[in-house]
């Protein structure tokens, strides 16, 4: 196989690497660094009543998930109510009934919602025929000029909206939009009359409600806004401002001129809305927000295995960025190593014993090991009884190193028996071949060596901004890949080389 197939191939992988990753740093927003918060809503409405011993039924507007906000949860509080839902006119109703109640009765909804968008969404979907209003008399008269008036200063449905909300903040600079507002002009009665004039121009339009997503509101008062029907397309549009542009904190709630709670065989409603920001981490929302727009990025991801999983593989996709680096120390840099991924492993344990205290417990432990590695060696025995009885000592040396420091009240000591017992049993058994082929000096130089490779290791695996990447990232491995191939092919000079035939080059 040549070269070029080689290099093509680790352009591939790197190209697919960086195509997710972007993917995930730019669309779905996924964090580059560890504990990123994002914003989260916590809402709720207290529906409070009094009941005089007689059936009550209360039916409440409640949100649902659009392509700008998801709804995450929802809990419905209610005691001796029955309980259902239903659809109108695109929005969500729930009802809750009793039989008979008395006395004060609180009846809670609770929701928590995420912003997967910042754009305010475009909701899609085909209007019903409109019917006019049927203005009679003066009132028809001042809708009729107003129409015409506003038509010969626009050229399409959005610019006719448009002049029509402008003309309806300024009522007293027109007197047929004065009369149509009456004397009381607040925002509701403007979308009220809007909606009127477009209807009689022939133009669908609709009311909606929701409330601002800020960090904390008590006693929070719905605002309303706009929707126009172009081709079949619900533009938004504020009435207050006369634009159609809406802030991206309003989260739709319900559609309609019905009020958010509706109360039947019971007196003195009294509801309160409430939002409280709540900081929750970037990634649950980057997931979130992957499941609305690419679910099966996200259902056949790390992020969709449990807890306890995602855990493991936290540590485990750690083991490709030690692999990679003692590539890169022995093939480039030249280092001796017991092994291939023997400092890699032991890096792991050190995880748990930290660094200074990891290396002291390896060189013990193996340096103990080896003495009596040497004295089985007198004894003449095959290969794998020898292995064994060094698996033995080894435990048995582990287990007197915790029961000492244990009572010596060093407590790194414990961690001793996190050690690998297999590698230690083989290190031991390569470091005592290489001490009667090569000689002590190589021995102690791989030893060394090993040591020096696992504590890099250990040292790039502890830092928490390549953990976080690696695991929410995992593409990026592919990267890893590529360049561990191309190192492959490598035959060059190592810098420990370099130093060794440094006296050559002078000749």
């Amino acid at each position: 196989m040549n070269k070029r197939h080689l290099y093509v191939l680790s352009a591939a992988l790197t190209l697919i690497a960086l195509m997710v990753f972007f993917f995930k740093v730019f669309v779905l927003h996924f964090p580059l660094l560890p504990d990123t918060t994002s914003d989260s809503w916590e809402i709720e409405v207290r529906a409070a009543f009094r009941a005089y011993n007689a059936p009550v039924k209360l039916s409440m507007y409640v949100p649902r998930s659009t392509s700008q906000y998801a709804l995450i949860d929802e809990n419905f509080i209610s005691k001796g109510y029955g309980f259902s839902a239903k659809n109108v006119n695109g929005s969500r109703k729930v009802i809750w009934s009793t039989r008979r109640a008395s006395g004060n009765q609180v009846l809670y909804y609770r929701a928590i919602v995420r912003r997967v968008a910042d754009a305010y969404p475009v909701v899609k979907a085909e209007a019903e025929p409109v019917t006019p209003v049927g203005y009679e008399g003066a009132h028809r008269a001042a809708a009729d000029t107003l129409i015409a008036d506003i038509r010969a200063h626009s050229a399409d449905i959005d610019s006719f909206v448009t002049e029509l909300l402008k003309r309806l903040n300024s009522p007293e600079k027109d007197e047929s939009v004065s009369l149509l507002l009456g004397r009381k002009p607040d925002n509701e009665r403007r979308i009220a009359v809007a909606i009127d004039v477009l209807a009689e121009a022939g133009i669908p339009a609709r009311v909606v409600h929701g409330v601002r997503l800020q960090e904390l509101q008590r006693d929070v008062v719905p605002v309303a806004w706009l929707e126009v029907a172009e081709k079949g397309v619900w533009r938004p549009y504020d009435a207050a401002k006369g634009t159609g542009k809406l802030p991206d904190d309003y989260l739709t709630w319900w559609r309609g001129s019905e009020p958010l709670v509706t109360l039947k065989g019971a007196r003195d409603l009294k509801t309160r809305l409430a939002v409280r920001l709540i900081k929750e981490s970037a990634l649950s929302g980057a997931a979130m927000r992957g499941r609305f727009m690419t679910p099966g990025l996200i259902d056949f991801s790390l992020l969709s295995l449990p807890i306890e999983t995602q855990a493991v593989y936290q540590v485990l996709l750690l083991v490709p960025l030690g692999a990679f680096l003692l590539v890169v120390l022995r093939n480039i840099v030249g280092v001796k190593t017991f092994g291939t991924f023997m400092p890699v492993l032991i890096a792991l344990s050190f995880r748990e014993t930290q660094l200074l205290w990891g290396i002291i417990l390896f060189a013990l432990v193996v340096g103990l090991g080896l003495t009596v590695r040497f004295y089985l060696d007198q004894l003449k025995l095959l290969l794998v009884p020898r292995l064994a009885s060094v698996l033995i000592v080894v435990v048995l040396l582990m287990a007197m190193i915790s029961v000492l420091s244990f009572k010596l009240g060093i407590e790194r000591g414990l961690s001793v028996a996190l050690f690998p017992m297999i590698i230690m049993t083989m290190t031991i058994e390569r470091m005592s071949i290489v001490w009667e082929e090569r000689g002590a000096a190589e021995a102690i130089e791989q030893g060394i060596g090993s040591l020096a490779v696992a504590a890099a290791a250990y040292l790039v695996m502890s830092i928490d901004f390549l953990r976080h990447l690696v695991f929410v990232f995992p593409e990026l491995l592919l990267i890893l890949l590529a360049s561990t191939l191309l190192l492959g092919r490598y035959s060059g000079y190592r810098l420990t080389e370099l130093v060794r035939f440094r006296a050559m080059t002078r000749e």
